[in-house]
């Protein structure tokens, strides 16, 4: 009998192409793939991989299997639908996660609403970043994940994924109220070239995206300090310790300390849902869309 957690590690390995690639995308380390793939060549008997230089390639029997292997899990995927659409309501458990403003700013109100509409429902949250959350939901770890791009930067979306938008989040920059803009009804970003930031890890899509934005200005970021929460961020702003990017989903008070500057040409944030495109029938993926598109709705109007 094939495991299936072994064919999703196969299918990884067939789309991303190397075992780092695969780590990465399933978030294992390579020596979980290396372990899962060994025991899945026992399993049918014969090498699925093969040495090409210092990394590996499918084997023919490799290749063969992780075709099944992406049908198979598409398949799973299609039978739970068609068992919850067959029963016609949302029941069951809904795998969610979401970055943290969306946490804080879109979640609680929409699975209330959820709890009330769809008492049979259970919904289990995790809190994760955009690439990581709709990873798990490409190897069914997650039923459905919020991510964020931005306006003049998109982030890709795997082509087995679903997506839908729910709203545009404006985002001012944050200064010290000793700022020499702290008085400026608004702002470019070209005028902090002399500035200190506070941004997120390197490697986020966030960081990346305010490296390449203010670069587009023609700034070289000086990048002081990493904070992954905005309250901190805002904490050090606060301080004196730099300026930095912040949105209104999920925004809760802002220090005494700190001005909130809106930027003339519109830095705004867009926030949607995706899920796996051969789950779109289920009821607890419809209910949850509808949930998150009335809250969304709610907040742009407020």
């Amino acid at each position: 009998m094939l495991n299936l957690e072994r064919l999703r590690t196969l299918d990884a390995l067939a789309r991303h192409g190397s075992v780092s690639g695969a780590a990465d995308g399933l978030h294992v380390t390579t020596s979980a793939v290396s372990q899962q793939m060994a025991k899945l060549e026992r399993e049918v008997g014969q090498p699925l991989l093969a040495r090409n230089g210092r990394g590996v390639r499918l084997t023919d029997a490799g290749r063969l299997l992780a075709d099944h292997a992406a049908r198979i899990i598409s398949q799973v995927e299609q039978a739970q639908a068609d068992v919850e659409a067959q029963r016609g309501c949302a029941v069951g458990e809904l795998r969610i996660g979401a970055f943290p403003t969306a946490m804080r700013g879109l979640l609680p109100r929409a699975l209330s609403a959820l709890r009330t509409g769809h008492p049979d429902l259970r919904v289990r949250v995790r809190e994760q970043e955009p690439e990581e959350s709709m990873a798990a939901v490409v190897r069914g770890d997650l039923d459905m994940a919020l991510a964020i791009d931005w306006h003049n930067k998109r982030m890709p979306v795997p082509a087995e994924l679903t997506r839908t938008h729910l709203l545009d989040d404006s985002v001012d920059i944050a200064v010290p109220v000793g700022h020499r803009l702290a008085e400026r009804a608004t702002i470019s970003l070209a005028e902090f070239g002399d500035d200190e930031w506070i941004s997120w890890n390197e490697g986020q899509f966030c960081h990346e995206w305010l490296v390449f934005t203010l670069r587009g200005t023609g700034i070289e970021p000086r990048i002081a300090h990493i904070a992954e929460e905005h309250h901190t961020q805002l904490a050090f702003v606060e301080a004196g310790l730099g300026v930095c990017v912040a949105p209104k989903l999920g925004r809760g008070p802002v220090p005494a300390g700190v001005r909130l500057l809106p930027v003339s040409d519109a830095v705004r944030r867009h926030v949607y849902a995706v899920w796996r495109a051969d789950a779109d029938r289920r009821p607890s993926i419809r209910a949850a869309v509808d949930a998150l598109r009335a809250t969304a709705a709610e907040l742009q109007h407020a």
